[in-house]
Protein backbone atom coordinates (compact mmCIF):
# COMPACT_ATOMS: atom_id res chain seq x y z
CA UNK A 1 0.00 0.00 0.00
CA UNK A 2 1.27 3.67 -0.96
CA UNK A 3 0.97 5.85 1.86
CA UNK A 4 -1.30 7.77 -0.54
CA UNK A 5 -3.43 5.16 -0.74
CA UNK A 6 -4.01 5.86 2.86
CA UNK A 7 -6.99 7.56 3.13
CA UNK A 8 -8.34 9.63 6.39
CA UNK A 9 -11.64 11.31 6.63
CA UNK A 10 -11.77 14.60 8.70
CA UNK A 11 -15.03 14.94 10.74
CA UNK A 12 -15.30 17.88 12.11
CA UNK A 13 -17.94 21.26 12.43
CA UNK A 14 -14.92 23.37 13.12
CA UNK A 15 -13.70 24.14 8.98
CA UNK A 16 -10.55 26.02 10.68
CA UNK A 17 -9.74 22.23 12.25
CA UNK A 18 -10.57 20.52 9.09
CA UNK A 19 -8.18 22.74 7.13
CA UNK A 20 -5.51 22.50 9.77
CA UNK A 21 -5.93 18.82 10.12
CA UNK A 22 -6.16 18.36 5.91
CA UNK A 23 -2.38 20.62 5.78
CA UNK A 24 -1.07 18.63 8.50
CA UNK A 25 -1.80 14.84 7.17
CA UNK A 26 -1.26 16.26 3.75
CA UNK A 27 1.76 17.11 4.10
CA UNK A 28 2.84 13.14 5.55
CA UNK A 29 1.50 12.13 2.15
CA UNK A 30 -1.94 10.73 3.46
CA UNK A 31 -5.17 11.32 1.10
CA UNK A 32 -7.05 13.40 2.99
CA UNK A 33 -11.08 13.65 2.48
CA UNK A 34 -13.34 16.22 4.93
CA UNK A 35 -16.62 16.70 6.02
CA UNK A 36 -18.50 18.72 8.31
CA UNK A 37 -21.09 16.74 9.48
CA UNK A 38 -21.49 12.90 11.09
CA UNK A 39 -24.30 12.69 8.12
CA UNK A 40 -22.07 14.23 5.53
CA UNK A 41 -19.41 11.68 6.73
CA UNK A 42 -21.48 8.61 6.46
CA UNK A 43 -22.12 9.58 2.43
CA UNK A 44 -18.33 9.97 1.72
CA UNK A 45 -17.69 6.96 3.44
CA UNK A 46 -20.54 4.95 0.81
CA UNK A 47 -18.63 7.06 -2.14
CA UNK A 48 -14.78 6.21 -1.33
CA UNK A 49 -12.04 3.82 0.12
CA UNK A 50 -11.99 5.12 3.44
CA UNK A 51 -9.05 3.69 5.85
CA UNK A 52 -9.36 5.93 8.85
CA UNK A 53 -11.63 8.29 10.19
CA UNK A 54 -11.21 11.20 12.75
CA UNK A 55 -13.96 12.81 14.03
CA UNK A 56 -15.36 15.15 16.69
CA UNK A 57 -17.13 13.81 19.26
CA UNK A 58 -19.51 16.82 19.72
CA UNK A 59 -21.24 17.81 16.78
CA UNK A 60 -24.92 19.08 15.69
CA UNK A 61 -27.07 16.19 14.10
CA UNK A 62 -25.66 13.10 13.85
CA UNK A 63 -22.62 12.71 17.07
CA UNK A 64 -19.43 11.13 16.84
CA UNK A 65 -20.56 8.30 18.88
CA UNK A 66 -23.63 8.10 16.68
CA UNK A 67 -21.01 7.96 13.59
CA UNK A 68 -18.93 5.19 15.19
CA UNK A 69 -21.51 3.04 15.45
CA UNK A 70 -22.51 3.73 12.03
CA UNK A 71 -19.31 3.31 10.62
CA UNK A 72 -18.81 0.43 12.25
CA UNK A 73 -22.01 -0.60 10.38
CA UNK A 74 -20.58 -0.03 7.20
CA UNK A 75 -17.33 -1.34 6.67
CA UNK A 76 -15.92 -2.74 9.88
CA UNK A 77 -12.56 -2.74 8.35
CA UNK A 78 -12.28 1.71 8.96
CA UNK A 79 -10.48 2.88 11.97
CA UNK A 80 -11.77 5.51 13.78
CA UNK A 81 -9.87 8.56 15.92
CA UNK A 82 -12.31 9.89 18.26
CA UNK A 83 -11.00 13.87 18.60
CA UNK A 84 -12.57 16.81 20.97
CA UNK A 85 -12.49 19.83 23.06
CA UNK A 86 -14.78 18.19 25.81
CA UNK A 87 -12.23 15.06 27.20
CA UNK A 88 -13.88 13.13 29.63
CA UNK A 89 -13.10 9.68 30.65
CA UNK A 90 -16.83 8.25 30.23
CA UNK A 91 -16.69 9.56 26.93
CA UNK A 92 -13.49 8.09 26.04
CA UNK A 93 -14.30 4.47 27.43
CA UNK A 94 -17.92 4.81 25.24
CA UNK A 95 -16.38 5.84 22.35
CA UNK A 96 -13.61 2.71 22.43
CA UNK A 97 -16.14 0.39 23.61
CA UNK A 98 -18.15 1.04 20.38
CA UNK A 99 -15.23 0.80 18.19
CA UNK A 100 -13.03 3.78 18.13
CA UNK A 101 -9.19 2.48 17.93
CA UNK A 102 -8.25 5.91 19.98
CA UNK A 103 -9.22 9.06 21.95
CA UNK A 104 -7.59 12.91 21.83
CA UNK A 105 -8.34 16.05 23.31
CA UNK A 106 -7.93 18.71 20.83
CA UNK A 107 -5.48 20.93 22.91
CA UNK A 108 -3.08 17.82 23.45
CA UNK A 109 0.31 18.03 21.47
CA UNK A 110 -1.26 16.96 17.86
CA UNK A 111 2.17 15.12 17.50
CA UNK A 112 0.45 11.82 19.40
CA UNK A 113 -2.53 11.93 17.04
CA UNK A 114 0.29 12.16 14.10
CA UNK A 115 2.04 9.18 15.56
CA UNK A 116 -1.41 7.17 15.90
CA UNK A 117 -2.17 7.65 12.56
CA UNK A 118 1.08 6.73 11.69
CA UNK A 119 0.66 3.54 13.39
CA UNK A 120 -2.29 2.71 12.04
CA UNK A 121 -1.55 2.77 8.77
CA UNK A 122 1.68 0.68 9.24
CA UNK A 123 -0.58 -2.04 10.41
CA UNK A 124 -3.30 -1.12 7.26
CA UNK A 125 -0.07 -2.16 5.19
CA UNK A 126 1.34 -5.00 6.86
CA UNK A 127 -2.29 -6.63 6.91
CA UNK A 128 -2.60 -5.89 3.62
CA UNK A 129 0.69 -7.43 2.59
CA UNK A 130 -0.14 -10.63 4.41
CA UNK A 131 -3.62 -11.04 2.75
CA UNK A 132 -1.94 -10.54 -0.63
CA UNK A 133 0.56 -13.09 0.31
CA UNK A 134 -1.99 -15.77 1.36
CA UNK A 135 -3.83 -15.29 -1.58
CA UNK A 136 -1.04 -15.29 -3.97
CA UNK A 137 0.08 -18.56 -2.54
CA UNK A 138 -3.59 -19.73 -2.33
CA UNK A 139 -3.54 -20.23 -6.00
CA UNK A 140 -0.62 -22.25 -6.92
CA UNK A 141 -2.13 -25.74 -7.48
CA UNK A 142 -0.87 -29.22 -7.31
CA UNK A 143 0.11 -29.22 -11.38
CA UNK A 144 2.79 -27.31 -10.98
CA UNK A 145 4.43 -30.02 -9.23
CA UNK A 146 4.93 -31.60 -12.67
CA UNK A 147 6.50 -34.84 -14.01
CA UNK A 148 6.39 -33.71 -17.87
CA UNK A 149 9.51 -32.25 -19.49
CA UNK A 150 7.55 -29.92 -21.71
CA UNK A 151 5.59 -28.50 -18.56
CA UNK A 152 8.92 -28.48 -16.36
CA UNK A 153 10.44 -26.27 -19.21
CA UNK A 154 7.47 -23.81 -19.45
CA UNK A 155 8.16 -23.94 -15.63
CA UNK A 156 11.66 -22.80 -15.99
CA UNK A 157 11.06 -19.95 -18.02
CA UNK A 158 8.83 -18.70 -16.15
CA UNK A 159 11.62 -18.51 -13.46
CA UNK A 160 13.73 -16.78 -15.59
CA UNK A 161 10.81 -14.41 -16.67
CA UNK A 162 10.20 -13.62 -12.65
CA UNK A 163 13.14 -12.01 -12.52
CA UNK A 164 12.71 -8.96 -14.39
CA UNK A 165 9.45 -6.92 -15.49
CA UNK A 166 8.70 -8.04 -19.16
CA UNK A 167 5.45 -8.38 -20.39
CA UNK A 168 4.42 -12.11 -20.96
CA UNK A 169 1.98 -13.36 -23.44
CA UNK A 170 0.89 -16.99 -22.16
CA UNK A 171 -0.95 -18.93 -25.22
CA UNK A 172 -2.79 -22.43 -24.85
CA UNK A 173 -5.91 -23.90 -25.10
CA UNK A 174 -8.76 -23.02 -22.72
CA UNK A 175 -8.24 -24.86 -18.96
CA UNK A 176 -4.59 -25.63 -19.37
CA UNK A 177 -4.08 -23.29 -16.37
CA UNK A 178 -3.36 -19.98 -17.39
CA UNK A 179 -4.17 -18.36 -14.70
CA UNK A 180 -2.11 -20.05 -12.43
CA UNK A 181 0.83 -20.34 -14.43
CA UNK A 182 0.22 -16.20 -14.76
CA UNK A 183 0.49 -16.18 -10.50
CA UNK A 184 3.75 -18.14 -10.50
CA UNK A 185 5.56 -15.84 -12.40
CA UNK A 186 4.08 -13.26 -9.79
CA UNK A 187 4.45 -15.04 -6.54
CA UNK A 188 7.97 -15.73 -8.03
CA UNK A 189 8.81 -12.11 -8.40
CA UNK A 190 9.70 -8.79 -7.17
CA UNK A 191 6.11 -7.78 -7.01
CA UNK A 192 4.72 -10.90 -5.03
CA UNK A 193 3.87 -8.45 -1.57
CA UNK A 194 1.62 -6.72 -3.55
CA UNK A 195 -1.88 -7.63 -5.64
CA UNK A 196 -2.29 -10.31 -8.27
CA UNK A 197 -5.09 -8.90 -9.92
CA UNK A 198 -7.22 -11.28 -12.53
CA UNK A 199 -9.32 -9.72 -15.25
CA UNK A 200 -11.16 -12.17 -18.12
CA UNK A 201 -11.72 -9.72 -20.69
CA UNK A 202 -14.38 -11.89 -22.54
CA UNK A 203 -16.74 -11.84 -19.62
CA UNK A 204 -17.68 -7.90 -19.78
CA UNK A 205 -19.20 -6.03 -22.52
CA UNK A 206 -17.83 -3.28 -24.54
CA UNK A 207 -19.24 -0.80 -22.68
CA UNK A 208 -18.52 -2.16 -19.10
CA UNK A 209 -14.92 -3.37 -19.61
CA UNK A 210 -13.48 0.31 -20.02
CA UNK A 211 -15.01 0.83 -16.00
CA UNK A 212 -13.33 -2.02 -15.17
CA UNK A 213 -10.13 -2.34 -16.24
CA UNK A 214 -9.32 1.83 -15.60
CA UNK A 215 -12.21 2.57 -13.09
CA UNK A 216 -14.84 5.36 -13.10
CA UNK A 217 -15.93 8.74 -11.05
CA UNK A 218 -19.06 9.64 -9.69
CA UNK A 219 -21.99 10.19 -12.52
CA UNK A 220 -19.16 9.21 -15.41
CA UNK A 221 -22.48 7.17 -16.96
CA UNK A 222 -26.21 5.86 -15.76
CA UNK A 223 -25.84 3.94 -12.66
CA UNK A 224 -22.31 5.27 -11.26
CA UNK A 225 -23.46 6.29 -8.00
CA UNK A 226 -19.77 6.72 -6.66
CA UNK A 227 -15.94 6.86 -7.48
CA UNK A 228 -14.78 3.13 -8.40
CA UNK A 229 -11.12 2.22 -8.92
CA UNK A 230 -10.27 -0.02 -11.94
CA UNK A 231 -8.50 -2.90 -11.89
CA UNK A 232 -5.61 -1.22 -12.97
CA UNK A 233 -5.18 0.94 -10.10
CA UNK A 234 -5.85 -2.63 -7.93
CA UNK A 235 -2.56 -3.84 -9.33
CA UNK A 236 -0.18 -0.77 -8.36
CA UNK A 237 2.90 -2.42 -7.91
CA UNK A 238 1.51 -5.57 -8.33
CA UNK A 239 0.29 -7.79 -11.99
CA UNK A 240 -2.55 -7.62 -13.95
CA UNK A 241 -3.66 -10.91 -15.54
CA UNK A 242 -5.28 -10.01 -19.22
CA UNK A 243 -7.12 -13.03 -19.24
CA UNK A 244 -9.11 -13.40 -22.96
CA UNK A 245 -7.02 -10.43 -24.39
CA UNK A 246 -8.30 -11.30 -27.83
CA UNK A 247 -11.50 -10.46 -26.93
CA UNK A 248 -11.01 -6.93 -26.42
CA UNK A 249 -12.70 -4.55 -28.09
CA UNK A 250 -10.48 -2.45 -30.65
CA UNK A 251 -11.25 0.89 -29.08
CA UNK A 252 -10.41 -0.72 -25.83
CA UNK A 253 -7.03 -2.13 -27.21
CA UNK A 254 -6.34 1.58 -27.94
CA UNK A 255 -6.56 2.39 -24.35
CA UNK A 256 -4.73 -0.07 -23.03
CA UNK A 257 -2.30 0.86 -25.85
CA UNK A 258 -1.47 4.29 -24.23
CA UNK A 259 -2.02 2.76 -20.61
CA UNK A 260 1.23 0.65 -21.20
CA UNK A 261 3.14 3.40 -22.78
CA UNK A 262 2.43 6.40 -20.13
CA UNK A 263 2.25 3.85 -17.18
CA UNK A 264 -0.90 6.18 -16.63
CA UNK A 265 -4.71 5.89 -16.37
CA UNK A 266 -7.48 8.48 -17.10
CA UNK A 267 -10.88 6.96 -14.83
CA UNK A 268 -14.07 6.93 -16.92
CA UNK A 269 -15.42 10.74 -16.20
CA UNK A 270 -12.13 12.50 -15.35
CA UNK A 271 -9.21 13.97 -17.15
CA UNK A 272 -7.04 13.25 -14.06
CA UNK A 273 -3.80 10.72 -15.54
CA UNK A 274 -2.90 8.63 -12.46
CA UNK A 275 0.67 7.44 -12.46
CA UNK A 276 1.15 3.55 -12.23
CA UNK A 277 3.29 0.64 -11.74
CA UNK A 278 2.10 -2.81 -12.58
CA UNK A 279 3.10 -5.35 -14.60
CA UNK A 280 1.07 -6.92 -17.59
CA UNK A 281 0.38 -10.85 -18.02
CA UNK A 282 -1.89 -11.86 -20.64
CA UNK A 283 -3.14 -14.65 -22.17
CA UNK A 284 -5.85 -16.26 -24.82
CA UNK A 285 -6.55 -19.06 -26.60
CA UNK A 286 -6.61 -17.52 -29.94
CA UNK A 287 -4.77 -16.81 -33.01
CA UNK A 288 -3.89 -13.32 -32.07
CA UNK A 289 -1.62 -13.00 -35.58
CA UNK A 290 -5.06 -14.12 -37.41
CA UNK A 291 -6.77 -11.71 -35.31
CA UNK A 292 -4.15 -9.04 -36.32
CA UNK A 293 -4.58 -10.16 -40.08
CA UNK A 294 -8.50 -10.14 -39.90
CA UNK A 295 -7.87 -6.06 -38.15
CA UNK A 296 -9.31 -7.57 -35.34
CA UNK A 297 -6.37 -6.99 -33.15
CA UNK A 298 -3.98 -3.98 -33.02
CA UNK A 299 0.09 -5.01 -34.36
CA UNK A 300 1.21 -2.12 -32.28
CA UNK A 301 -0.44 -3.65 -28.78
CA UNK A 302 0.61 -7.22 -29.56
CA UNK A 303 3.73 -6.16 -29.93
CA UNK A 304 3.80 -4.53 -26.49
CA UNK A 305 1.78 -7.90 -25.09
CA UNK A 306 4.14 -10.36 -26.04
CA UNK A 307 7.92 -9.34 -25.07
CA UNK A 308 7.84 -13.43 -23.87
CA UNK A 309 5.84 -16.05 -25.21
CA UNK A 310 4.88 -18.99 -23.63
CA UNK A 311 2.57 -21.63 -24.72
CA UNK A 312 1.10 -23.75 -21.90
CA UNK A 313 0.98 -27.82 -22.73
CA UNK A 314 -2.35 -29.35 -23.17
CA UNK A 315 -3.11 -31.69 -20.22
CA UNK A 316 -3.42 -34.68 -22.87
CA UNK A 317 0.60 -33.50 -23.60
CA UNK A 318 1.68 -34.13 -20.04
CA UNK A 319 -0.51 -37.17 -19.56
CA UNK A 320 1.97 -38.45 -16.81
CA UNK A 321 0.47 -35.26 -14.29
CA UNK A 322 -2.97 -36.73 -14.26
CA UNK A 323 -2.63 -39.07 -11.39
CA UNK A 324 -1.57 -36.29 -9.04
CA UNK A 325 -4.10 -34.13 -10.16
CA UNK A 326 -6.61 -36.35 -9.40
CA UNK A 327 -5.31 -36.95 -5.55
CA UNK A 328 -4.92 -33.15 -5.37
CA UNK A 329 -8.62 -32.07 -6.69
CA UNK A 330 -10.38 -34.95 -4.84
CA UNK A 331 -9.11 -34.34 -1.33
CA UNK A 332 -9.80 -29.79 -2.06
CA UNK A 333 -13.42 -31.01 -3.21
CA UNK A 334 -14.34 -33.26 -0.70
CA UNK A 335 -13.36 -31.08 2.06
CA UNK A 336 -15.03 -28.23 0.43
CA UNK A 337 -17.95 -30.30 -0.14
CA UNK A 338 -17.50 -32.00 2.66
CA UNK A 339 -18.03 -35.38 1.61
CA UNK A 340 -15.23 -37.64 2.22
CA UNK A 341 -14.33 -40.63 -0.58
CA UNK A 342 -12.92 -43.57 0.60
CA UNK A 343 -12.22 -45.12 -2.92
CA UNK A 344 -12.54 -44.79 -6.72
CA UNK A 345 -13.02 -47.48 -8.74
CA UNK A 346 -10.70 -48.82 -10.77
CA UNK A 347 -12.58 -48.56 -14.16
CA UNK A 348 -13.14 -45.00 -13.64
CA UNK A 349 -9.79 -44.25 -13.15
CA UNK A 350 -8.23 -46.07 -16.22
CA UNK A 351 -10.95 -43.66 -18.29
CA UNK A 352 -9.75 -40.69 -16.35
CA UNK A 353 -6.00 -41.49 -16.86
CA UNK A 354 -6.69 -42.37 -20.18
CA UNK A 355 -9.46 -39.64 -21.53
CA UNK A 356 -7.78 -36.88 -23.60
CA UNK A 357 -10.13 -33.95 -22.29
CA UNK A 358 -10.32 -31.24 -24.39
CA UNK A 359 -11.21 -28.81 -21.83
CA UNK A 360 -8.24 -29.59 -20.12
CA UNK A 361 -7.32 -29.21 -16.12
CA UNK A 362 -10.48 -27.20 -16.08
CA UNK A 363 -12.39 -30.25 -17.28
CA UNK A 364 -10.83 -32.93 -15.45
CA UNK A 365 -11.62 -31.26 -12.08
CA UNK A 366 -15.47 -30.42 -13.31
CA UNK A 367 -15.73 -33.97 -13.87
CA UNK A 368 -14.39 -34.88 -10.73
CA UNK A 369 -16.66 -32.32 -8.67
CA UNK A 370 -19.48 -34.37 -10.79
CA UNK A 371 -18.53 -37.78 -9.82
CA UNK A 372 -17.62 -36.65 -5.94
CA UNK A 373 -21.37 -34.84 -6.27
CA UNK A 374 -23.10 -37.78 -7.24
CA UNK A 375 -21.08 -41.14 -4.84
CA UNK A 376 -22.96 -42.59 -2.43
CA UNK A 377 -21.22 -43.92 0.78
CA UNK A 378 -18.01 -42.89 -0.21
CA UNK A 379 -17.22 -44.49 -3.48
CA UNK A 380 -17.12 -43.24 -6.84
CA UNK A 381 -18.31 -45.40 -9.65
CA UNK A 382 -19.50 -44.60 -13.12
CA UNK A 383 -23.43 -46.04 -12.40
CA UNK A 384 -24.25 -43.96 -9.98
CA UNK A 385 -23.27 -41.08 -12.19
CA UNK A 386 -25.16 -42.47 -15.12
CA UNK A 387 -26.90 -39.74 -17.28
CA UNK A 388 -24.62 -36.98 -15.99
CA UNK A 389 -21.36 -38.14 -17.85
CA UNK A 390 -19.66 -39.09 -21.09
CA UNK A 391 -19.50 -42.74 -20.22
CA UNK A 392 -17.26 -43.54 -23.28
CA UNK A 393 -14.09 -41.72 -22.30
CA UNK A 394 -11.70 -43.57 -24.29
CA UNK A 395 -13.41 -43.70 -27.81
CA UNK A 396 -15.12 -39.87 -27.01
CA UNK A 397 -12.71 -38.07 -29.47
CA UNK A 398 -11.78 -40.85 -32.27
CA UNK A 399 -15.23 -40.49 -33.09
CA UNK A 400 -15.77 -36.69 -33.36
CA UNK A 401 -14.47 -34.86 -36.74
CA UNK A 402 -10.93 -33.13 -34.92
CA UNK A 403 -10.22 -31.09 -32.10
CA UNK A 404 -12.89 -28.26 -32.74
CA UNK A 405 -15.42 -30.78 -33.17
CA UNK A 406 -14.88 -33.09 -29.87
CA UNK A 407 -14.32 -29.39 -27.75
CA UNK A 408 -17.71 -28.43 -28.72
CA UNK A 409 -19.17 -32.26 -28.22
CA UNK A 410 -17.35 -32.38 -24.63
CA UNK A 411 -19.08 -28.71 -23.56
CA UNK A 412 -22.48 -30.19 -24.74
CA UNK A 413 -22.07 -33.12 -22.52
CA UNK A 414 -20.55 -30.78 -19.72
CA UNK A 415 -23.57 -27.91 -19.92
CA UNK A 416 -25.96 -30.60 -20.57
CA UNK A 417 -24.94 -32.36 -17.33
CA UNK A 418 -24.70 -29.44 -14.95
CA UNK A 419 -28.47 -28.17 -16.33
CA UNK A 420 -29.60 -31.68 -15.38
CA UNK A 421 -27.77 -31.61 -11.95
CA UNK A 422 -29.05 -27.80 -10.68
CA UNK A 423 -32.69 -29.14 -12.10
CA UNK A 424 -32.45 -26.40 -15.38
CA UNK A 425 -31.68 -23.11 -13.56
CA UNK A 426 -29.86 -21.16 -15.27
CA UNK A 427 -28.17 -19.40 -12.59
CA UNK A 428 -27.27 -22.12 -10.28
CA UNK A 429 -25.58 -23.77 -13.55
CA UNK A 430 -23.66 -20.64 -14.47
CA UNK A 431 -22.48 -19.85 -11.27
CA UNK A 432 -21.37 -23.82 -10.95
CA UNK A 433 -19.78 -23.75 -14.01
CA UNK A 434 -18.09 -20.13 -13.42
CA UNK A 435 -19.23 -18.16 -16.77
CA UNK A 436 -21.81 -15.35 -16.87
CA UNK A 437 -26.23 -16.18 -17.27
CA UNK A 438 -25.80 -14.64 -20.58
CA UNK A 439 -23.01 -16.54 -21.69
CA UNK A 440 -24.43 -19.54 -20.54
CA UNK A 441 -27.58 -18.94 -22.46
CA UNK A 442 -25.43 -18.24 -25.87
CA UNK A 443 -23.98 -21.86 -24.92
CA UNK A 444 -27.21 -23.21 -25.37
CA UNK A 445 -28.36 -21.59 -28.35
CA UNK A 446 -24.80 -22.33 -29.81
CA UNK A 447 -25.20 -26.06 -28.94
CA UNK A 448 -28.56 -26.59 -29.69
CA UNK A 449 -29.29 -28.05 -26.02
CA UNK A 450 -32.72 -27.90 -25.18
CA UNK A 451 -34.14 -26.95 -21.78
CA UNK A 452 -36.24 -29.26 -20.29
CA UNK A 453 -39.27 -27.39 -18.08
CA UNK A 454 -39.48 -28.52 -14.64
Amino acid sequence: MRINDFTILVVDDEIEYQNTMSIILGSKGYRVLTASSGNEAIETIKDNDVDLVITDLKMPGLSGIELVKRTRCLNSDINIIIVTAYGTIESAVEAIKLGADSYFVKSDDPQNLISAVGQLAKIKELSNENRILKENFARQDAFLESKSKAFKKVLDVCDKAAETNINVLLLGESGVGKEVVANYIHVNSSRCNNHFVPVNCQSFSSGLIESELFGHEKGAFTGASGKRIGRFEEAHSGTIFLDEIGDLPLDTQSKLLRTIENRTIERLGSNKRIELDFRIISATNKNIEELISTGDFREDLFYRINTLTLTIPPLRERREDIPGLIDFFVKKIEKEQKKPIKRIDDDVLDKLYNYDYPGNVRELKNLLERLITLSENGIITFDKSDGYLPINFNTHLIKSDGLREARKAFEKEYIEGALKLNKYNISKTANQIKISDRQLWNKISELEIEIVKK
